[in-house]
């Protein structure tokens, strides 16, 4: 059976469209509340290869206020992994995950493609 997870941050409103979309096609995907335990380096780089992603920028929330303190904006990656392992609300969202493959369900519906 093919893993299917799901990287949710419940206050979000297109995780819980997201979480609706997999309970209408009956999909049961594991719940990673990623704020409460925030991925590792090594998880962050599978997640870059399932999104075939080079800059970690492409699955970060470059709007949050952490991400200017921090001063990113010119960081290497892995700095940039770094920091999102330390300040997890950086990590875009919901981030669906089928088997190898990964898609930032932005809309939501975009988790559709890998069903």
């Amino acid at each position: 059976e093919t893993e299917t997870q799901l990287y949710v941050n419940y206050e979000c409103s297109k995780c819980r469209s997201a979480l609706a979309i997999l309970d209408e096609k009956s999909i049961d995907a594991q719940h990673i509340a990623y704020l409460e335990e925030p991925p590792t380096l090594a998880d962050l780089e599978r997640l870059m290869e399932m999104l075939s992603i080079d800059d970690p920028r492409q699955m970060m929330r470059t709007g949050e206020a952490v991400y200017t303190e921090l001063r990113l904006a010119d960081a290497p990656p892995a700095e940039l992994l770094e920091a999102i392992s330390k300040h997890p609300i950086l990590l875009e969202r919901p981030i669906f995950v089928v088997g190898d493959r990964a898609v930032i369900a932005r809309p939501p519906e975009r988790l559709l493609g890998l069903l």
